[in-house]
Order: C-alpha cells, then structure tokens, then sequence
C-alpha cells in the first residue's frame, strides 16, 4: 500500500453536513507555449467534527471511499478565516 495523498486547500462549501469542499491550487507549465497556468482541483472531504468552515485553510488526506465522490478526510485546520469589517463612512452632515 502507497502514501495516502495529502493536500491543502481552501474550504468553498461548508452547506452539506459533514463534507466540506475543498479546492486546492497548483502551478502547471503549459507544454508548447511554456506558460505557467495556475489549475485547481475541488475535493469533497468528510469533516466529521465540523471544525472547517467557509474560507479556512485545511489539510486534507487520502483515505477509503466513504461515498460516491467523498475520497478525502479533513485532517487539520491550519488558518481559520478573518472576516474583515469594513467601517461604514460617516455621514456628511
């Protein structure tokens, strides 16, 4: 048996209950034009606990299917996600 794969993305749905969606980024080179192209893959992980939410960055790793397309797991959660307030101008009076 291989090394499960393990990668770290950025979770874009938290709407099913216990499956994030997690889309992950990776540099590519194009092979004619020799253009670096940046590509994504999304991947449904199961979060069992619920601790990953929308716009945390996760660790996600390579485990049994658990479901027609859920082949990951969330293993850890390495930056959770700052909503910035944006302050409301004052009003001219």
């Amino acid at each position: 048996m291989g090394k499960q794969k393990e990668f770290t993305g950025v979770v874009v749905s938290d709407k099913m209950q216990k499956t994030v969606v997690v889309k992950t980024m990776h540099l590519s080179r194009h092979a004619k034009y020799s253009k670096t192209i940046k590509m994504h893959n999304k991947f449904k992980a199961h979060d069992e606990k619920g601790i990953a939410k929308l716009g945390d960055t996760v660790v996600i790793t390579e485990t049994r299917p658990l479901s027609k397309d859920k082949r990951f797991i969330v293993k850890n959660v390495i930056k959770k996600f700052q909503k910035t307030e944006v302050a409301a101008p004052e009003e001219i009076v």
